[in-house]
């Protein structure tokens, strides 16, 4: 088959590898519709995080389950599966606890030894934990499939950091970050409740997309002038609920400024470069609490799959190129470049 593989910096290449096959009971093969690059991919890309020459990448996708082992029950042959970017076992303590991410069996797409969901199909362990059952006629519908494609990661991190920033009703929320996650966050914050939210961003095309998802007001500063605006908007208190979508020293001690006292900071961006941007006196004197990490977004997939199915949500918008899997490589280079937002790939 062919799959997307890293080599080097800036070295993304589609190339011939084996096609998965069925190596445990448990394993599923899904032969991938739709998969994407996510941002966390490009530190990858950039040479910030470290890849062996030739690993597989992509850990976003969906599409039709192909084969089965003997002890998989719960999807079959022909079922249209999405798969969350981490694998589990659905039985560890972890797992029982809903930190699927923590699972004690689990895994990455695309870590060493692993198939990327950038690619033609996968070999997916614990399929009957893993895998969630999709409605077969979302297949035919280009959009749906899209929305669906976000519960894979973008969707459900948005989710987590909202969750544990505390977004509800009669809260104002704000968001650092206008990447796809962030803008799944004001989304999230949305759908649960928040009355004001407050997308940080500079790009217009992304920012109209925040309003679409609910924003109510935009700050366009960065650094200290966003502070500054964030709490001309808030009487100058901060926001009780803050998403942190980004993952830099500078964008948590925005996250960290903007911060009502006794509000929360939600963080999902995979962090790099950090070295001082956390002051945990600051945190301490204004009871600032910080939750977030990796997002469990398998277990958030039932809660915020009929939404999408429904129409009250629709994430498919974080979508701005569509690709086809021989133009990941060029996909990767508009998304580093800022010309796209988020690429979807449909094969």
């Amino acid at each position: 088959m062919r799959a997307t593989t890293i080599h080097a910096p800036f070295d993304m290449r589609v190339e011939d590898v084996p096609d998965p096959v069925v190596r445990n009971p448990g394993d599923a093969v899904v032969r991938v519709l739709r998969s994407c690059i996510c941002g966390s991919d490009l530190w990858a890309y950039r040479g910030e995080s470290a890849r062996q020459p030739g690993q597989r990448i992509g850990h976003e996708f969906l599409g039709i389950v192909e084969e089965t082992g003997a002890e998989v029950t719960g999807v079959r042959r022909g079922d249209l599966v999405v798969a969350p970017f981490v694998w589990s076992d659905g039985v560890c303590d972890y797992c029982r606890e809903g930190l699927t991410t923590s699972c004690e069996h689990g895994g990455f797409w695309g870590s060493v030894g692993s198939d990327g969901g950038q690619g033609e199909a996968v070999r997916v362990p614990f399929a009957d934990a893993t895998l969630v059952a999709l409605p077969a006629e979302a297949a035919s519908d280009d959009r749906l499939l899209a929305a669906l494609l976000t519960l894979s990661d973008v969707m459900g991190t948005g989710h987590h950091a909202a969750l544990g920033a505390g977004a509800r009703a009669g809260v104002t929320v704000a968001v650092v970050g206008d990447g796809a996650v962030g803008l799944c966050g004001v989304l999230a914050a949305k759908r649960l409740g928040a009355d004001r939210i407050i997308a940080l961003g500079r790009h217009e095309a992304r920012t109209d997309i925040a309003r679409r998802f609910g924003a109510t007001d935009v700050v366009a500063e960065r650094g200290d002038a966003a502070v500054e605006a964030v709490r001309e908007l808030t009487r100058g208190q901060g926001a009780h609920a803050v998403v942190e979508a980004v993952g830099t020293e500078q964008s948590m001690r925005t996250a960290v400024s903007i911060t009502r006292d006794g509000g929360a900071i939600g963080f999902v961006g995979v962090p790099h470069g950090s070295g001082t941007g956390l002051d945990l006196s600051v945190m301490f004197d204004r009871n600032i609490a910080l939750r977030g990490g990796v997002a469990p977004v398998r277990t958030y997939i039932p809660e915020l799959l009929p939404d999408v199915l429904d129409g009250t949500i629709d994430p498919s918008p974080v979508f701005d190129l569509t690709i086809g899997l021989e133009g990941v490589p060029d996909g990767y280079k508009a998304m580093d470049e800022r010309t796209a937002l988020k690429v979807m790939v449909a094969n």
